[in-house]
C-alpha cells in the first residue's frame, strides 16, 4: 500500500456576512428658499433650533404687497356695494339680467382678486415645509434674495437612512425589512440597529453592485447626515468541503483530489469554489470521506489501498469552521 499523508475534510461557510461602508443622510431634507424676490427683512428661527412644518422661518419686506391686499379689498366692497344697488333696482326692472349677471361676476372676479393678494402676501412669510431641525443661516437681515436663494436647510434626522452598495452576488440574500447592524466612525463603540428600507431595482454595470439603503433610528438625535457607517449584515450563507491546498491536483478534466474511503483511494473532481490562506473551499461528491491526501500522492492510484504513516488515523472530518 502506498504511504501518504492526508489532511480532515472540514466545512467552511461563506457568503454568510456582509460589511459595507455607506454614507448616512436625513430622513428628509430640504433647503427653503422664498417663492419670490426681495429684501430680507426678519429671521425668525436660529440655526440649530427645531421647527414645525408651516413655522416661519424668515420674512421679507412686505409694503407693496400690504398695499395691494389693501387696494384689493377696496376693490371687493365696492363691487359688493354696486351689486346691491343692481340688485335694488332689478325689482322694479330698472336694469336687466345681463347687467345683474356683469355684477355678480365683478364681485366674484373681486373675491379672487383678494384672494391672490393675500396669498402674495402670504407668501412673503418663508416657511418651512417639513418639521426638522435648521442648519446654518447663509443670508443676513437685509440682503437682497431670489427664488434661487437658500435661506436655510431643515434636516428631519428622526431616522438616519445610510446608502451602501453590495457586491451582485448578494442581490438574491437581502430583502426590504432585513435587519442591519450599523457603526459610526464617529462612535465606533456603539451600535445601532436597522432595517433595510429600500432596494434598488438593478444591477451598477460599471460596479457589479446593488445599492441599497438602510433606516436607522435617531429619536436620541446622537447621528447627522453625512456621517459614514459600517454596515453589516447576516445571512445563511454557503456551506462547501474545506480541504487543505496540497490536496487540490489537476488534470484533464480540472481539478481533483484524492480522498480516503475506509482505507481505499478515490478520485473525486472537484469545483474550486474559494481559496483561501489555509484552506480551498470546494464543490464535488466527496461522499462520507473524512481525508484528503496531501503528500504521497504521486504514489495513489484509483481503488489501491493506502497506508497512513505518522500514526494518522484520517477516520472522520473536523468540526466545521467559519468564513466569510
Amino acid at each position: 500500500a502506498a504511504a501518504v499523508v492526508t489532511a480532515r475534510i472540514g466545512t467552511a461557510t461563506i457568503n454568510d456576512r456582509l460589511v459595507a461602508i455607506g454614507t448616512g443622510r436625513a430622513l428628509n431634507s430640504v433647503a427653503v428658499m422664498p417663492f419670490s424676490s426681495g429684501r430680507l427683512n426678519e429671521i425668525v428661527a436660529e440655526s440649530g433650533t427645531r421647527v414645525a412644518a408651516g413655522d416661519v422661518v424668515a420674512r421679507l419686506d412686505s409694503d407693496a404687497e400690504e398695499i395691494a391686499l389693501n387696494r384689493a379689498r377696496i376693490a371687493l366692497e365696492d363691487a359688493n356695494a354696486r351689486l346691491e344697488r343692481v340688485r335694488a333696482l332689478r325689482t322694479s326692472n330698472t336694469v336687466t339680467a345681463v347687467q345683474l349677471t356683469e355684477a355678480e361676476l365683478a364681485v366674484s372676479n373681486a373675491r379672487l382678486a383678494v384672494r391672490d393678494a393675500e396669498l402674495t402676501l402670504e407668501r412673503r412669510s418663508i416657511l418651512s415645509p417639513i418639521s426638522g431641525i435648521v442648519g446654518i443661516i447663509p443670508v443676513s437681515v437685509g440682503n437682497h434674495v431670489t427664488q434661487q436663494t437658500e435661506i436655510a436647510t431643515v434636516d428631519d434626522r428622526s431616522r438616519i437612512v445610510v446608502d451602501f452598495w453590495v457586491p451582485e452576488r448578494f442581490a438574491g440574500m437581502i430583502a426590504v425589512g432585513q435587519p442591519v447592524a450599523a457603526a459610526s466612525v464617529a462612535r465606533p463603540n456603539d451600535t445601532f440597529g436597522g432595517v433595510v428600507s429600500a432596494i434598488d431595482n438593478r444591477i451598477d454595470a460599471k460596479s457589479r453592485t446593488l445599492h441599497v439603503q438602510a433606516s436607522i433610528d435617531n429619536t436620541q438625535d446622537v447621528l447627522r447626515a453625512g456621517m459614514s457607517f459600517q454596515v453589516e449584515m447576516r445571512f445563511p450563507g454557503d456551506t462547501y468541503p474545506a480541504v487543505d491546498p496540497l490536496a487540490v491536483q489537476w488534470g484533464t478534466d480540472g481539478a481533483f483530489v484524492w480522498v480516503v474511503d475506509n482505507g481505499v483511494a478515490r478520485r473525486v473532481s472537484v469545483r474550486i469554489i474559494q481559496r483561501n490562506t489555509d484552506s480551498v473551499l470546494v464543490a464535488g461528491e466527496l461522499g462520507s470521506a473524512g481525508t484528503v491526501v496531501t503528500e504521497g500522492i504521486h504514489a495513489v492510484r484509483e481503488g489501491a489501498p493506502v497506508r497512513l504513516v505518522d500514526g494518522q488515523t484520517g477516520d472522520a472530518p473536523t468540526a466545521a469552521v467559519t468564513g466569510s
